[in-house]
Order: C-alpha cells, then structure tokens, then sequence
C-alpha cells in the first residue's frame, strides 16, 4: 500500500448543507448537487449506496432511483444496483466493511493513507467484473447499527485504472460531501418499523442468536437447546427480520450491538 500526499480543502460550509437534507423531497436536489460538486472537484462519476448489504437502491421522494436518474448509470451493463451478487462478490464492498477511511483501488491492490493489512487479504482476481470498474476512489461510511454506506467515484473513461491523482487532491473532500449525503439519506428514509431502539427479540431468538455467534451450526443449536434444526433456523430468520439484517452475520452483530447477545433469561 502507498501513502498518500494531501488534499484539497474542504467544501464549503454552503455546498456541504446544499448536500444535507431532512425530508423525503430533499433526496433529489441534494443527489443533484452532490454529482455536480464532484464533476466539478475531480471530473469523476459518482455511484454511491446507503447499505452495501441491501438490493434496495437508493431512491428519491418520488421513488425514482437515484443512480439511474441522477447520477447516470442508465446503460444495462452500468446497472450495478441490480446486481445481486455484487455484495458478495465485489472486492470494493469487501473493502469498505474493514476500512473506514477514503481508498482508491484497482485490480493492483488497495491504496491508503495508513497501511490496512486486512485490505491485503481481499481477493482481487477478476477485479474488473467483479468490481464492475477498472478503478475506483471509495468512500466507505459506517452508520449506526452495523449498516454500511459507500460512494465510489469513478472516470468516465472505463478504461481508466490509475486514480491515484484524483485521491491524492480531492479525497478527503470527496468523504466530507458523500458522508453528509448518505447519513441525511439513512435518517430521512428510515422507516418506524425499523426503530432499532424499540425492538423486543424473544427468549428463543435471543438463545439461538447467542450460540450461533459461539460458531455452532443450527443443527449443532438444535441439539444443545433441545429444538428441530427448521425451528432453530426459523429463530433465526425472525430476528434477521426484526433487525433488518440481511444474513446471519449482520443479525448477529446488530443484536450484539444492541446488547441482546449478553441479555440473561
């Protein structure tokens, strides 16, 4: 990994509040001024995501979806929000879930400011498809609640896999404008249900959620607790739902967050 030099100043107090919104009929203008302000900053496109681990894409007042209709990625093949496999497979989404600070990458490694030996272990075979970008400046962005935003800024020439250049001036101008965007988005559009302070899991979700973050499979669960391997993968689900995860790794690590994997029943 490569340090870095400095960067840009900072944006504006005005353009980052133009970017920041508190209801729904915001999203949109805001989006706008955010794609304008990083053409203008480093002449980059801008794809950016509320939650790594979701297939939902991020969407104005209107419902419209925001990559398509504001930032552009309209062609069948630039669609990466439809891509289902994408937070699975992708090395960037990989990367943001070990790193919080702005990087740069391509299919020759991860690039930092301090060195992040967990970025060395990502597998970068295929980095292009996979990626779907020959290279990208991301700026992962850690929410409440293990949720995880990103924006990834990328040329507009495809072919283009040294943005070294572009980190180097307008990165940390890059995180501030992104980061004001995506935390208004997950406020704005957070919905009642998902209240995490509200949230009551039972006894059984909380015992099955406990042994599995000691590593034990559902039928090994099943077993120690005296249940069907189904019904233990049932209690599981159910508390995935209530805690709006999208695995079991995520159910797990919300609920521990949340102070349920230490609860005493």
């Amino acid at each position: 990994m490569s340090a870095i030099g400095p960067c840009c100043a900072m944006p504006s107090k005005s353009l980052i509040d133009a970017i920041r919104f508190s209801e729904p009929g915001g999203i949109r203008p805001a989006a706008e001024r955010l794609r304008d302000a990083v053409v203008d900053i480093c002449g980059l496109h801008t794809a950016v995501t509320h939650n790594v681990a979701s297939r939902e894409p991020m969407r104005d007042g209107d419902g419209a979806v925001l990559a398509s209709e504001v930032f552009g990625f309209r062609s069948e093949e630039s669609r990466w929000w439809e891509v289902p496999q994408l937070a699975l497979s992708s090395p960037i989404v990989h990367a943001c879930r070990v790193e919080a600070e702005p990087f740069w990458c391509n299919a020759h490694g991860f690039r930092t400011r301090l060195p992040n030996p967990l970025l060395d272990l990502i597998d970068l075979h295929d980095f292009r498809i996979r990626a779907m970008t020959a290279a990208a400046i991301v700026v992962p962005i850690h929410l409440p609640f293990g949720q995880i935003g990103a924006a990834s800024f990328l040329s507009p020439e495809p072919d283009t896999n040294d943005l070294s250049d572009a980190y180097s001036s307008a990165a940390d101008a890059l995180a501030v404008l992104a980061r004001a965007f995506v935390q208004s988005y997950a406020k704005v559009t957070a919905r009642a249900r998902h209240d995490l302070a509200s949230i009551s899991l039972t006894k059984r979700e909380v015992e099955c959620l406990r042994w599995a973050a000691a590593g034990k499979t559902n039928e090994e669960i099943g077993i120690i607790l005296g249940l069907q391997r189904t019904t233990v993968r049932f209690h599981i689900r159910s508390a995935s739902v209530k805690l709006d995860a999208v695995n079991r790794d995520q159910t797990m690590f919300k609920a521990a967050q949340l102070g349920f994997l230490g609860m005493i029943n």
